[in-house]
């Protein structure tokens, strides 16, 4: 609040700089009758980002003009909506009292903070995505990290090495992180380096003590200890998650009953997918733009319902690693796949079914509109339904799920549908939302306000009679209230007791003391009935959060069927199989299909590729052949075959026998990360570091390229030596598919015995080749880069200048390569081919390794620009 004014202020500003003083990280909107004002920098930043018309208005003797900017309240929800979407955090200062009552200032208070973590409109929430808060702690070498969606309840913990800390933040994607105040902003940005444009809030060092977090917690979940949630034994996570229950209760005021329970994420029990894996196999937003077209979500979604299509997501990101959970699901998926009939009866009552999640989670936190309970209700009156149903499949998952599983919550629908109207208004002041004989005094008051048409009947026979006045008439409008209108023509007849209130042209209105008391009982009813609707609807809402935890239950219930019968749904559609899956070594696939680039190609175009992989004697294959041929298409194939199986879907293949895998690693591609001063080269060797010091053996690796960023020499060697390490430098023995141009790695099938070369097939048509997809056992001997070249519209020049240099290169080598030692090493003394890093005539020139020594020798960074060129000049000679 640098630029507020000195000087005296009215009392209106004094109680706004008093609620600014309190949030000084949010844009306060604060309430001025109809409107939501902004004042100094809050307006000038709220004018910038919102469009608004920025003004000035004087609110004391001495302050000056201050600066201003407002919105319509009934229009608020957009602009906070737009805010909270630029990361900023908005603080909602309402009237706490009528104004007509007050004495003085109008009191208000802060109803709510708004941040991009705790946002539970629906027009500020992404329905098929969870809207987590990242909560951060680290002690030593351990880092606490306690993930929340306000919107739904959903509360997991997890503990882990410090390292590993920007891998999960940068999985998981959390729309707010918060953080100890004592956390340095170069800590912060290594935690935050995979997302950058998060918004981030601190929060008190004391947050985070260890005593005030675990009581905060076990307060919230109303326990007396944490072993019932498995998570004593993580004292650094409850932290994290004591601090996170505090901010949530600050900016919901207390309001958080649907927070009542946590869970422990345990990695074993899933197959792990970093960042890494998540974006090279484009599983939920692609890499081109960030949606999610062209992605593995986009083409298995068939959910029903906000609920499974958010299960989805978490299903994709973490698939099971137990066989037997696995296989449980997959019998599901099977019976729903066999029952056609009563699947799509199903997924029609499945449709009846609101986000149950999101719309408690706004009844507990005090938000929910008189449609949110109604929609609730009506949700709800489709569980029995859905119960019926799901019970005729012959799965032993579906019949617990829903005879153990799926709560009715009765007494909730009957609660609402008694209380409430079917089609109230959006929200609450607009009156009409309870029902009729709900509450007598209700009732009364309605009879009362509606003016009744009987007793202005009555009335108007009456004073038609007392002043012989045929066409006299009775009538109410909003703004003069209750009126007796007179013709002009018969103003002579109208009695003393009548007092002119209204001229017309050819009448007049009057009023009589018994009409305006009617008046004041009118309005009188409709004020208390407005304040009586208020209250009976806020008794209905706090009523219906006692039936939290039985509606999400219900809510994951309906989400897990609505994931099943989605599977099942894309399997039938898209021709998938189930799979075989076991604690075996080896993943066997018949016909295997890229899910995804199946979808973008025209039916019957893909070509499948079976593929046997295993521990033992094929655990690596390198795989060659020329650019777009389809390398890349079927190791990533494998990937995402292996990932549908284990959680649980049907694969797209003729058959697929797979053994479980822990984690697949993938190294793909080539991009550099400027902003942490990585090049390309980096980012490929930290990608492969961290596969090679993680790799256990049951993961699956899958490599797409690797040292192409760096001299030829480099990475051929880097690559060779990973492979060897891979196969016999650790116990582990890893599922490894290997897609490379470097030709001479095939050399290892020889040497390796778990090695195994396979090519992808072209036809060469004349100057022409035909891509044809298929994969074969052998090596790869061309890559045919020329040819792409000239499909992707390189000038003609340039391609067939291209083509005679690669002649000329080829006839050296083959020249080369069919002569003596000494005579090859005479003819070709400046080529320095790929072959020469394996070559023995190489390896003994002592010439050749003179001039390494040397120029392993140099100072670069005390070589003048002189000197410099002096070396290259005596090093050509000596090469001459």
């Amino acid at each position: 609040m640098s630029s507020v004014t000195t000087g005296k202020l009215s009392p209106a500003m004094e109680q706004y700089m008093r609620f600014k003083r309190e949030h000084e990280d949010a844009i306060l909107f604060f309430r001025m009758g109809d409107f939501y004002e902004m004042f100094f920098d809050d307006a000038r930043q709220a004018a910038r980002l919102l469009g608004l018309t920025l003004t000035s208005r004087n609110h004391g003797k001495t302050s000056g003009d201050i600066p201003l900017a407002g919105v319509p309240h009934h229009a608020a929800e957009g602009y906070i909506a737009k805010l909270i979407g630029l990361g900023h955090k908005v603080a909602i200062c309402e009237q706490v009292e009528d104004a007509r009552k007050a004495k003085g200032i109008v009191k208000r208070d802060v109803v709510e903070v708004v941040s991009p973590g705790t946002a539970l409109s629906d027009t500020m929430l992404d329905g098929q995505s969870n809207n987590f808060v990242a909560s951060l702690f680290v002690d030593k070498d351990r880092a606490g990290l306690a993930i929340v969606d306000l919107s739904t309840g959903d509360f997991t913990l997890d503990e882990m090495a410090d390292a590993e800390l920007p891998g999960e933040l940068e999985r998981l994607g959390p729309s707010e992180v918060l953080v100890a105040e004592q956390v340095t902003e170069d800590a912060l940005s290594s935690w935050l380096a995979g997302i950058p444009a998060v918004a981030t809030t601190r929060l008190a060092d004391w947050q985070f003590e260890h005593n005030s977090a675990r009581n905060g917690l076990l307060d919230q979940l109303g326990v007396r200890s944490l072993k019932g949630f498995d998570c004593e034994e993580i004292p650094v996570a409850v932290r994290a998650a004591g601090a996170a229950v505090t901010y949530l209760r600050d900016s919901q005021r207390g309001a958080l009953d649907h927070i009542n329970r946590i869970s422990r994420r345990r990695r074993e029990d899933c197959l792990l997918l970093d960042a890494n894996a998540q974006r090279n196999l484009d599983l939920l937003v692609n890499q081109h733009d960030g949606s999610r077209d062209g992605t593995l979500l986009a083409v298995i979604d068939r959910t029903s319902t906000s609920l499974g299509a958010r299960l989805l997501r978490q299903w994709i990101a973490a698939p099971l690693h137990h066989p037997d959970a696995i296989e449980s699901r997959l019998q599901a998926v099977s019976s729903l796949f066999e029952g056609h009939r009563e699947r799509a009866q199903l997924r029609e009552q499945l449709n009846r079914v609101g986000d149950l999640e999101r719309m408690m989670a706004r009844v507990c936190c005090r938000r929910a509109s008189p449609r949110d309970l109604v929609g609730l209700a009506a949700s709800l009156e489709a569980l029995p339904t859905i119960a019926e149903i799901t019970g005729l499949f012959d799965s032993g998952l579906l019949r617990k799920l829903c005879t153990e599983e799926l709560p009715q919550a009765e007494g909730l629908v009957r609660l609402v549908r008694k209380a409430i109207v079917d089609d109230p208004p959006a929200a609450i002041g607009d009156g009409g939302i309870i029902r009729d004989s709900f509450r007598a005094e209700l009732d009364e008051l309605r009879g009362v306000a509606s003016g009744g048409r009987d007793w202005i009947a009555r009335l108007q026979v009456e004073e038609r009679e007392r002043t012989g006045i045929a066409s006299l008439k009775i009538g109410f409008n909003q703004v003069f209230g209750y009126y007796i209108e007179v013709s002009k023509a018969n103003l002579d007849r109208v009695p003393d007791h009548f007092t002119r209130k209204q001229t017309l042209v050819n009448a007049e209105r009057f009023i009589t003391p018994k009409l305006k008391d009617r008046e004041t009982q009118v309005l009188n009813a409709q004020e208390r009935i407005s304040e009586l609707e208020t209250e009976i609807f806020t008794d209905v809402r706090d009523r219906a959060a006692a039936w939290a935890r039985e509606v999400q239950q219900a809510a994951q219930t309906v989400a897990t069927i609505d994931v099943l019968a989605g599977l099942a749904e894309v399997a039938e559609a898209e021709r998938y199989v189930r799979p075989v899956v076991n604690d075996g070594r080896s993943i066997e696939i018949e016909g295997g299909r890229h899910p995804v680039v199946e979808r973008q190609l025209q039916e019957g175009r893909f070509v499948p590729n079976d593929l046997l992989i295993d521990c033992e004697s094929a655990q690596i294959l390198l795989i060659t052949g020329p650019n777009m041929a389809g390398k890349s298409t079927i190791i990533r194939q494998a990937g995402l075959i292996v990932l549908l199986a284990q959680m649980g879907s049907f694969v797209p293949a003729r058959a697929a026998r797979v053994g479980v895998v822990d984690r697949i690693f993938t190294r793909v591609g080539a991009s550099d990360n400027l902003v942490q001063g990585e090049s390309t080269f980096m980012v490929e060797m930290n990608e492969a570091s961290t596969i090679l010091n993680n790799v256990t053996p049951r993961s699956l690796i899958l490599l797409d390229e690797l040292g192409r960023g760096t001299s030829t020499f480099d990475g051929l060697s880097i690559a060779w030596a990973m492979i060897e390490y891979l196969h016999s430098g650790t116990e582990d023995k890893p599922r490894t598919l290997f897609a490379t141009h470097y030709h001479e790695l095939t050399e290892l099938e020889g040497r390796l015995p778990g090695v195994h070369n396979y090519n992808v097939l072209v036809r060469e048509e004349k100057d022409q080749v035909v891509f044809l997809h298929r994969m074969l056992p052998g090596p790869c001997d061309r890559s045919y880069g020329i040819h792409v070249a000239r499909m992707a519209g390189m000038p003609s020049e340039v391609v067939s200048r291209a083509n005679e240099i690669l002649e000329r290169l080829e006839s050296l080598r083959d020249k080369r390569d069919g002569l003596p030692v000494g005579e090859a090493d005479c003819e070709l003394p400046t080529r320095r081919d790929q072959m020469d890093l394996f070559d023995p005539r190489r390896q003994t020139d002592p010439e050749l390794r003179r001039l390494l020594e040397e120029f392993r020798e140099v100072q670069v960074n005390h070589t003048t620009p002189m000197q410099a060129l002096e070396l290259l000049h005596r090093w050509k000679k000596a090469m001459e």
